[in-house]
């Protein structure tokens, strides 16, 4: 049953000045344990939220939150096809797209890729490749024109820039009298595009759709419609719905299907730092235990007097209890107000640091992404108070209860 005298005194015994300073040096030293650990988590946890969700913008900018194709086939009447689903809930909007594996030649340098042929007026409507630009135009890739942008790895990798010619060999092939060779095609460099994930912008190239389709022999047809949706996070459920209304002779996938593992790496990556920097609070959380140990210690005479004045083992429980459980609350409000601060402005002290110093964290020629993104989510927040909290509480259980084991005549035999 609840006892106010219990709290009472907890709370006394708290806020008293103690003869043995050690303990309350112990007890402050717990608080901001669980206050350091409790930011630390928050703080990380955000920044590879930010990191996450800069990720996942970069990816969903270069390939399409979903893309409908041929069922083995290319789409010869896709016009009709952008007709019938334009209407669709949670559909913004939608471009075609011819894709293909080539090789590229230059001197005696040559690289596979893949081959993206886009409408230069359609595709800003479904990515930011249009964005992304480094050197060129991307309104250059005019049809008939045979122009084309690579990725800037790539470019390297040619050793081409703007301006310059590259050969194109596609895995189609020309009979001839000598036997069949290769179907080879002299393209102009146009552009050259830099998303900053290697994946990309070392194996991917863009041209028109009209003449890559030329170059894939499917004139005046395409690979598929490229799909933007207005929720990323619920592509596999819309795009079920779209193919609800069309027939077997189409197939459909989304983002989360493309790019499931490496998703996944990251979440998995997230959960073990979690559970890595979790430890940091529980080290602090039974830090509790020790301090408390040290308090029954100090008040054993206070303890035998209690009882003998009528309080029962579950009131003296509830006095220590009360003692840790405030250590724990006042650590984690600490820790919280503290994570929440340093992730909410982690950017802007990163970039003051880099400032005063005089040197860069994340060079931008080494790293994909050279700042330091935040992205704080109120139920980690929540679930990282709560957590915590627990295992404050957990800390209090024993020397609590071996608080109320003592006996009054044992404790009082030589005072």
């Amino acid at each position: 049953m609840f006892n106010p005298l219990s709290v009472y005194i907890g709370l006394r015994y708290t806020r008293a000045k103690r003869r043995n300073h050690f303990i309350s040096f112990i007890s402050l030293t717990s608080m901001f344990g669980v206050a350091l650990g409790v930011a630390a988590l928050i703080t990380v946890l955000s920044v590879m939220n930010g990191f996450e969700k800069e990720l996942r913008e970069r990816i969903l900018g270069m390939t399409s939150h979903a893309f409908i194709t041929g069922n083995g086939s290319p789409l010869s009447d896709w016009k009709n096809l952008q007709s019938q689903i334009q209407h669709q809930p949670h559909l913004l909007d939608s471009a075609p797209f011819v894709e293909g594996q080539a090789m590229l030649s230059k001197g005696n340098r040559v690289r596979g890729t893949l081959i993206r042929g886009i409408d230069p007026t359609l595709e800003p409507r479904v990515s930011t490749i249009h964005a992304n630009i480094i050197q060129g135009n991307f309104n250059n890739l005019n049809p008939g024109g045979f122009g084309i942008i690579l990725g800037h790895d790539l470019a390297r990798a040619m050793g081409v820039r703007t301006g310059d010619k590259i050969t194109l060999i596609t895995p189609h092939v020309n009979p001839t009298p000598a036997g069949v060779i290769p179907r080879l095609k002299r393209l102009n460099v146009v552009g050259i595009f830099e998303i900053g994930m290697y994946e990309y912008d070392s194996a991917l190239a863009i041209m028109n759709i009209e003449d890559t389709a030329k170059l894939f022999r499917i004139p005046d047809q395409v690979t598929g419609l490229r799909l933007k949706l207005d929720d990323v996070f619920q592509a596999p459920q819309i795009t079920h719905n779209i193919m609800k209304n069309l027939g077997p002779e189409y197939r459909a996938v989304d983002w989360t299907y493309q790019h499931a593992n490496f998703f996944r790496a990251l979440k998995t990556e997230k959960t073990v730092m979690f559970v890595i920097l979790l430890l940091i609070v529980a080290v602090a959380a039974f830090n509790i235990v020790s301090t408390l140990i040290m308090m029954v210690t100090d008040k054993q005479s206070d303890i035998a007097i209690l009882r003998t004045l009528g309080m029962t083992p579950s009131d003296i429980m509830a006095i220590f209890m009360v003692q840790g459980v405030l250590i724990g609350i006042f650590g984690t409000l600490l820790g919280i107000i503290g994570g929440v601060s340093l992730a909410l402005n982690i950017e802007n002290i990163i970039a003051s640091l880099e400032t005063v110093m005089g040197y860069q964290f994340l060079p931008a020629d080494v790293y994909y992404i050279s700042n330091l993104p935040s992205d704080l989510h109120w139920d980690d927040v929540t679930t990282i108070g709560l957590t915590a909290f627990a295992l404050s509480l957990i800390s209090t259980i024993y020397p609590s209860w071996k608080a109320a084991q003592t006996q009054p005549a044992e404790a009082l035999r030589y005072d």
